[in-house]
């Protein structure tokens, strides 16, 4: 009897372990399809207009109407798997809750190295442009400085590997499309790798409000790397030291700080206008 209850124990055991084992797999296979998924209608569309491979497109069944017409048409004709399904479905799978109607699942975004950045500068004959980031979190902050770099002609932005978001559907939504234009670099040390743009004639410029002069009465001219902090804590303490030096932007207001985004923006766009006078 003893023995019979040792056994169901250990049956129960070995039940519970397959389990929890179904239920990692379970959990990577849903982060993998999470960072192989995009979502909306641009998005969508600037992956397909740029050749990104993609498996399959979902789409909402029922009349089609205006760009989902288009995307379904352009799919096709570059041999893309479309298939219909119910709008429960799609919610369902939806990461962002903003699909409009469809899914793209495609190869994962490849990062790029920090190199190919600054022969995307050379290719151009311009000086190096470039955004990094020091530990931004939230996916619509990456989004949006990804669409900012885009439209003022960045060559690139880096972000760390550890203790920051990457890029998935939610960014790439956020981004407007933005993300398949603008080279991305993923480094494990964001301090070793200001210093190897130092080494390649590039100023660094961090952005807090301890900084020594305002944006505007900064020279931001030339072959430059702008540093923009985290949401909520800036910088961190080996970055702010690392960097040739530090800008702020004059608030006038009862609120401290600006949101990361905005911050950036409007500092790239100082950035451009130096760079076009």
């Amino acid at each position: 009897m003893g023995n019979m209850g040792r056994k169901k124990d250990n049956d129960k055991t070995r039940t519970k372990s397959k389990v929890q084992f179904t239920g990692k797999l379970r959990e990577k296979e849903d982060q993998r399809e999470e960072q192989d998924r995009l979502e909306g209608r641009n998005s969508v569309m600037e992956a397909i207009k740029g050749n990104r491979t993609i498996n399959k497109l979902l789409v909402q069944k029922g009349e089609k109407e205006g760009s989902i017409r288009q995307i379904i048409a352009f799919a096709r004709e570059k041999g893309i798997v479309v298939q219909e399904t119910d709008r429960s479905n799609l919610d369902r799978i939806s990461t962002t809750h903003a699909h409009q109607g469809v899914i793209a699942y495609v190869s994962s975004k490849d990062y790029v190295e920090v190199d190919d950045i600054l022969k995307n500068a050379e290719s151009k004959k311009e000086a190096p442009f470039i955004i990094i980031l020091d530990g931004i979190t939230d996916a619509y902050n990456l989004g949006s400085i990804l669409r900012t770099a885009d439209a003022v002609g960045a060559h690139g932005v880096i972000i760390p590997k550890r203790r920051a978001i990457g890029l998935n559907a939610a960014v790439s939504k956020a981004s407007a499309g933005a993300i398949e234009y603008v080279p991305v670099a993923r480094v494990t040390n964001i301090s070793q790798t200001i210093e190897y743009l130092k080494k390649k004639n590039i100023w660094v410029v961090g952005t807090d409000l301890s900084g020594e002069k305002s944006f505007y009465e900064s020279d931001l001219k030339g072959s430059i790397a702008l540093v923009i902090g985290s949401e909520g804590h800036g910088m961190g303490r080996l970055v702010a030291e690392k960097c040739d030096y530090i800008i702020n932007i004059p608030m006038k207001g009862q609120i401290a700080s600006l949101n990361a985004a905005v911050a950036g923006a409007i500092i790239m766009y100082e950035i451009l206008k130096q760079r076009s006078s």
